[in-house]
């Protein structure tokens, strides 16, 4: 039997701030002038050609938000970071790594959160970024606004800002203390679209505090919404453990990792509304702890796949994992 949270999980958010930090193990060592990590990696663009994209993980100060589910707080710092340690960042980071055609800043919050990412900086990253024919950045959709359309100027090519929509079952999104509403997010999003700035959303498929069986149509409502909102892609992440909260929520049955299936159907719905790109996150693919070992490599390469051509291929058949799948 599904054992109930309250006495454990707080009502008010500032308790849930508390409970969520008390979960924690140490965080990473990060220096401020290096991010904690870059890569280039292939996607799919807006006009369906596959590109290099450079994704900068920059190292700045802690998200203001503590949502139950994010793990991104291990690489970050209590402090925020000097002036000009940021574009020193990505200098150095674009320096190691391949050409690439388009760049995304993702800093373990919002780009657009001045104690984050200092605004003295923007012209400075500005200068860094606008070689590339597009530039990603995520951000928290209560922090929409005029800053977004300043560095969209700064940058002088199209400018897009990822939103972590999370889902739409209203009663979960409230409890994740996201502190964010529906209504933000569609305000913040038609924001973006009068001012010229593309949406990318993330949604997370089976977040805690929600059913199993009721994880691939919350998905899938979400997907609705976002392309609803002016999305021109959605990224489906598959709710991991792993950063002490989540692992809490396991032990009484308000969190439990989704099938693998229930995100490929995710990915097949999102795919089959051909409103705006689809992908899915495969971070960490190899390691889910409830995947069928025989085919879970090439159902991976299955979603890798996709998302790059943005078509639906053949699933993948196995004899082995029917009740896992």
């Amino acid at each position: 039997m599904r054992k109930e949270l309250t006495p454990l999980y707080p009502t008010q958010p500032q308790e849930r701030n508390s409970w969520v930090v008390d979960q924690r193990s140490l965080r990473n060592a990060v220096d401020p002038y290096r991010p904690y990590a870059f890569l280039v990696e292939d996607e799919c663009a807006t006009d369906m050609e596959v590109v290099p994209v450079a994704t900068v993980f920059l190292t700045n100060r802690e998200c203001p938000w503590r949502c139950v589910m994010c793990d991104l707080w291990k690489n970050t710092l209590t402090q925020s970071v000097p002036a000009g340690a940021i574009p020193q960042q990505i200098e150095y980071a674009l320096a190691a790594l391949p050409v690439a055609r388009q760049v995304k800043l993702y800093n373990s919050g919002s780009f657009f959160d001045e104690r984050a990412i200092p605004t003295e900086d923007h012209e400075s990253i500005a200068r860094t970024v606008r070689r590339f024919e597009r530039t990603i950045v995520e951000c928290h959709p209560t922090l929409v606004g005029e800053s977004c359309v300043s560095f969209r100027d700064l940058i002088g090519s199209p400018l897009e800002v990822a939103m972590g929509l999370e889902t739409v079952h209203p009663e979960v999104l409230n409890r994740m203390n996201k502190r964010m509403t529906l209504d933000q997010f569609a305000r913040s999003s038609e924001y973006l679209r009068k001012n010229n700035i593309d949406l990318r959303v993330f949604i997370l498929v089976q977040p805690p505090f929600m059913h199993p069986e009721e994880s691939l149509y919350w998905a899938q409502r979400s997907l609705d919404f976002a392309y609803d909102c002016g999305a021109t892609a959605a990224t489906l992440i598959p709710t991991r453990g792993g950063n002490g909260a989540m692992e809490t929520l396991a032990q009484v049955g308000e969190f439990t990792p989704p099938a693998l299936s229930t995100v490929e159907a995710a990915a097949a719905y999102g795919l089959g509304l051909g409103r705006g790109r689809v992908f899915v996150d495969l971070w960490e693919m190899h390691n889910r702890p409830n995947a069928c070992q025989y085919c879970l490599a090439d159902r991976a390469d299955r979603l890798h796949r996709m998302n790059l051509s943005q078509q639906l291929l053949p699933s993948i058949e196995c004899p082995h994992c029917e009740a896992l799948s």
